[in-house]
């Protein structure tokens, strides 16, 4: 048995893939679209997976867009994503300075986390040890849930 995905219904393909793309730094890797399931599908891969993910190697988040409109709830009931970051401060203030508000502040210097436009739970988590806790983030008071 081998991880392949996970999937992720998306209320705005464009406004979500401005989040994880553009903003969280992931990578397309391959999209689908079908007329008779009224549907496209948009699989992104980390940065540093994108080879293996070509090579069919390394798991992907797959954004489903149903062309009907629908109503999504419980994304909080989903869990959360998790990416491993090289610098979890610039990663988190490149995130604010784009918009992106953030939930659970690295104050450890270990983990944060925000949520998607469509409420999905995106854990970041700094690789290897923690970095020495610093502001703006010591500081910093939980927003909403995540």
């Amino acid at each position: 048995m081998r991880y392949l995905h996970t999937m992720v219904r998306v209320r705005d393909l464009d406004n979500s893939l401005t989040f994880y793309r553009d903003q969280l730094g992931l990578v397309e890797i391959r999209r689908t679209e079908s007329e008779k399931g009224r549907f496209t599908l948009v699989f992104l891969a980390a940065p540093e997976d994108v080879e293996r993910a070509k090579a069919d190697k390394a798991p992907l988040l797959e954004l489903t867009f149903n062309w009907d409109p629908e109503a999504y709830t419980g994304g909080r009931n989903f869990g959360h994503l998790a990416y491993a970051v090289e610098n979890i401060h610039e990663t988190c203030q490149r995130l604010m300075d784009a918009g992106v508000t953030i939930n659970r502040p690295p104050r450890d210097g270990h983990m944060a986390f925000v949520r998607s436009p469509d409420g999905i739970s995106i854990e970041l988590l700094q690789a290897g040890d923690p970095l020495p806790p610093q502001e703006p983030w010591v500081s910093m008071e939980n927003t909403g849930s995540w």
